[in-house]
């Protein structure tokens, strides 16, 4: 009787040699090829090599190896009378197990190799095998983990056989691992469309302790096909574990400070949204403008920082309870005191991430997911000046104020509010079910500091309210897109209260 047939052909050499002694020793002949033989060989294990079941050898500098019948004719046969008939009658011994893992694609991409050597490491034959053996797991333990050794081995030790079940879980881990894998081909390839099928791969970058609440399981993963970048390519260089909350607040922190990349600027964020935003000739300076755009809600914020963080900007820091600060860099005095905080997460994030537009956005919906690209607002103004629509046109002064404004309100919840003044944010109004509330709520957060303030605002203005709320806290200057049925009330507002007012012809809503 033919002793069942295991072929191992890994790029993760981990644990190989191990397992293969392990399926010899309990009467397993071991197929193998290229330097996984080489490997097990050199352990002093006896196997087959691939070419000598085909009876071809390699060619084509090995692109060409186990795609032949006799390797997938013993994978893909199932345990019927007229399979194996088949198989006796061609000289094909059936395949038992089969553990693969592909040429390094991925890591291929994150080493920065040229595109030769990336597509060289587009596996062909691999995923052919791993896929034959997952589809016919009614019969072959398929392994693309080598974290799974140790389970198989004992499930042969204990029962003789890998049981349906792992077989099953196996074969489903196999199908994930070759879809990743693909997706990430296809990332490189050619990136994301909008094309008929959508594929997204992601690697783990990290388990969460939990998600937005303690009873959701969580992970971090970074889009593969592509090196590592963003958050996923931050070096985290002090503090306890990110939570689920916190790389979500980091995006949106980091998200707004892109807005202002060409200034010295902080964006602290509360709960998804930029309470505090400024801009300054240090950073110390800009971290005190944002924080005294609304101090309460800094209270346990992130904060994302345009510049490197350097001792002045991190005395002033470390007085305030944060969660996570995101920065270029950290001065290596900065992070001496911010590291006091021993629970404080310090990141760095390259600059080229810091800046860059982020690209797609994938959403998640109930049976499905939604796919749009980033929005941005910082280059809105100069691609497009704005229109002046009120009698008043607005200062030099105001029309600075007011391109820093729609660069910040743009990255607040819908429906969005932002008074700014000099350097800052002096009130925020985010994520409010009608505009005027949204304005009544930035406009009670500055208080006094609404006099002279100009406003902006991410949508039109389908009623004068609004305008009226802020020529009541004593507003200046106005943008927003303008777009409504309703404009020349809102136009005839201003010109009343000798608000200046311009429009975008551009919204930024927030979801």
């Amino acid at each position: 009787m033919a002793k069942p047939r295991a072929l191992i052909s890994v790029s993760d050499k981990r644990g190989a040699v191990e397992f293969a002694r392990e399926l010899i020793s309990l009467g397993y002949e071991v197929v193998s090829s290229g330097g996984t033989a080489k490997a097990l060989r050199d352990a002093g294990l006896d196997v087959l090599d691939v070419s000598e079941v085909t009876g071809f050898p390699e060619m084509l500098d090995g692109r060409v190896k186990t795609l032949h019948p006799k390797v997938h004719a013993g994978i893909l046969a199932r345990p019927t009378s007229a399979h194996m008939g088949q198989l006796a009658t061609m000289g094909i011994e059936p395949i038992d197990i089969v553990a693969v893992n592909l040429y390094p694609f991925q890591r291929t991409v994150d080493s920065g190799a040229d595109r030769g050597e990336v597509i060289e490491n587009i596996d062909i034959g691999g995923p052919s095998m791993v896929r034959s053996a997952a589809k016919n797991h009614e019969r072959v333990a398929v392994v693309v983990n080598p974290d799974r050794y140790p389970e198989i081995i004992e499930e042969l030790r204990n029962t003789g056989a890998v049981s349906e079940a792992t077989r099953r879980a196996l074969a489903a881990e196999a199908f994930r691992h070759t879809a990743a894998y693909d997706a990430a081909i296809a990332g490189y390839l050619g990136g994301h469309v909008l094309e008929d099928q959508w594929v997204l791969g992601g690697l783990k970058v990290q388990s969460l302790r939990y998600g937005e609440n303690p009873h959701q399981q969580a992970a971090f993963y970074r889009l593969s096909g592509a090196r590592p970048s963003g958050l996923a390519a931050a070096k985290q260089l002090a503090g306890k574990e990110l939570s689920y909350n916190n790389i979500m607040d980091a995006d949106a922190a980091v998200t707004a400070a892109a807005q202002f990349a060409e200034h010295t600027c902080v964006v602290i964020v509360k709960h998804g949204n930029p309470c505090g935003i400024g801009i300054g000739a240090t950073l110390a300076e800009a971290y005190q403008t944002a924080l005294a755009g609304d101090p309460v809600s800094a209270f346990g914020g992130i904060v994302a920082a345009t510049r490197r963080v350097d001792r002045e900007a991190a005395l002033l820091m470390k007085e305030l309870f944060l969660e996570v600060i995101v920065a270029p860099g950290f001065d290596d005095d900065a992070v001496a005191v911010l590291t006091k905080k021993q629970n404080l997460r310090l990141l760095e994030m390259p600059e080229a991430d810091l800046f860059a537009a982020a690209g797609w956005q994938v959403r998640p919906v109930l049976g499905g997911f939604l796919v749009q690209e980033a929005d941005s607002a910082a280059k809105d103004l100069n691609e497009r000046p704005p229109a002046v629509v009120t009698r008043r046109l607005p200062t030099d002064e105001e029309m600075a104020q007011l391109s820093l404004a729609w660069k910040a309100v743009a990255r607040v919840k819908s429906n969005a509010i932002v008074l700014w003044k000099g350097n800052g944010t002096v009130g925020v109004g985010a994520g409010q079910m009608n505009r005027v509330l949204a304005a009544k709520i930035a406009i009670e957060t500055a208080g006094e500091r609404a006099k002279g303030s100009v406003l902006a605002s991410d949508a039109f203005f389908p009623f004068p309210d609004t305008v009226e709320a802020a020529a009541a806290a004593g507003v200046t200057a106005i943008i927003q897109p303008g777009g409504s049925v309703r404009d020349q009330s809102s136009i005839d507002a201003c010109d009343a209260a000798g608000i200046a007012m311009v429009f975008t012809g551009k919204r930024h809503f927030l979801h």
